[in-house]
């Protein structure tokens, strides 16, 4: 039976996979990619080979552990490709212990517990696959990637709040995220760019979640996202940085308490709050597109112009903190596939010396600048996966 690794990336509701060949650490060869939806009777399953071509579409009754029996026992009865010999778990927060990848123990597992109140959404949902195969599968070596790890290079007034400093104590300081999906761009970007691997590069990590990091000599010097991954850039449904007024505004005249703030700020703002019609770029931009005069489709341009206002926003407060500008690099969902945003981007960029190349952005090209501008431009597909199961692979 194949030796495999498997690599979860878990989210409120949804568990997505990725099962790795362990012999293959050269070309890390994806087996299987499969997702499991959970819902009150149970779970649905999917999983596709690496060409894409589905090999199950399940309904399970298991709920909670039981679904990880049933998952194991699904990869190792299917062509002979599951023998999982480790895992891997992206976990949102490190804390400030945390600062490269480790083995799961019970020690970890209580410790990265205690780290809840920081993001009380999150770090519970991708914690949960480790507590679950801990307990049914204690044998089971399990890495731990930690979301905030690379950026532990800013410096420490990037850190601070403006606040007393009993909060500073407590651990309430800024701390940055998606960083498994940065450190992967930077060492794509060693190999293939080394001038803006060791340069004064901003990678745009646009999805539904969505940040910028600012990238100095190959480390993290700056990110948009703050304490919490509620701050920054506007996002799918994430209103990112808001002015503290309009919360104390909820509280005082809406009588809000924490499950509505919650709700409102992190589920109902963003590009679904501003377009009040839908997260998704796309749907937005079909929607646009069908009807243009309505009332509806303003309010899509609306929210799609604030969505690249903030971007802009951020991109000259990172290069401020850089003291220049030499690369731009867009990544993740949107930053990979949108290229009307891109273009819209870097022609509000040219006072920083960026000069696009409209065709080479069309097609999704590498490198989407003009051969005479400044700042190069790149697109670069991200692979957080891949990085956590490289990390893995370390540990056997």
């Amino acid at each position: 039976m194949q030796d495999v690794i498997i690599v979860f990336n878990s989210g409120s509701s949804s568990l997505k996979f990725t099962v790795y060949d362990k012999a293959d650490s050269q070309s890390a060869t994806v087996l299987i990619k499969g997702e499991i939806e959970q819902n009150p009777n149970g779970a649905r399953f999917h999983a596709k080979n690496h060409d894409g071509v589905f090999l199950a579409q399940e309904d399970w009754s298991e709920t909670g552990l039981d679904i990880f029996d049933h998952l194991f026992h699904w990869l190792e009865q299917f062509s002979e490709k599951g023998h999982v010999v480790a895992a891997g778990h992206r976990i949102v927060h490190g804390g400030a212990d945390f600062l490269a990848p480790v083995k799961i123990t019970p020690e970890v597992l209580d410790k990265l517990d205690r780290l809840t109140p920081f993001d009380p959404l999150h770090q519970q949902a991708t914690l949960a696959p480790a507590k679950a195969i801990a307990q049914k599968r204690p044998e089971l070596l399990q890495i731990a990637c930690f979301d905030t790890t690379f950026h532990s290079t800013i410096p420490k007034v990037a850190r601070l709040l403006p606040l007393p400093r009993r909060y500073e104590e407590s651990g309430v300081v800024r701390y940055g995220f998606h960083g498994i999906s940065y450190n992967y761009i930077a060492q794509r970007l060693a190999m293939l760019d080394p001038a803006l691997a060791t340069g004064r590069t901003i990678i745009a990590h646009l999805g539904s979640g969505a940040s910028l990091c600012a990238l100095k000599d190959g480390k993290s010097l700056e990110t948009t996202m703050g304490f919490s991954a509620l701050d920054g850039l506007m996002m799918g449904t994430r209103c990112g940085a808001i002015d503290p007024g309009v919360l104390l505004y909820m509280v005082q005249e809406e009588k809000a308490d924490w499950r509505t703030l919650v709700q409102t700020l992190y589920h109902e703002s963003g590009l679904l709050g501003v377009s009040g019609v839908s997260p998704d770029m796309r749907v937005l931009r079909d929607l646009r597109a069908k009807d243009p005069g309505s009332a509806q489709s303003a309010q899509i341009t609306e929210a799609l112009s604030l969505f690249v206002y903030r971007i802009l926003q951020e991109i000259g407060a990172l290069t401020a903190v850089m003291g220049g500008l030499d690369g731009l690099v867009f990544t993740a969902g949107i930053g990979e596939h949108d290229d009307a945003l891109r273009q819209e981007v870097c022609q509000a960029l040219e006072w920083a010396g960026i000069t696009l190349d409209n065709a080479a952005n069309q097609r999704h090209a590498s490198i989407i600048s003009t051969p005479d501008s400044r700042v190069r431009v790149r697109v670069e597909p991200t692979d957080e996966e891949r990085e956590i199961y490289l990390s893995v692979l370390k540990f056997l």
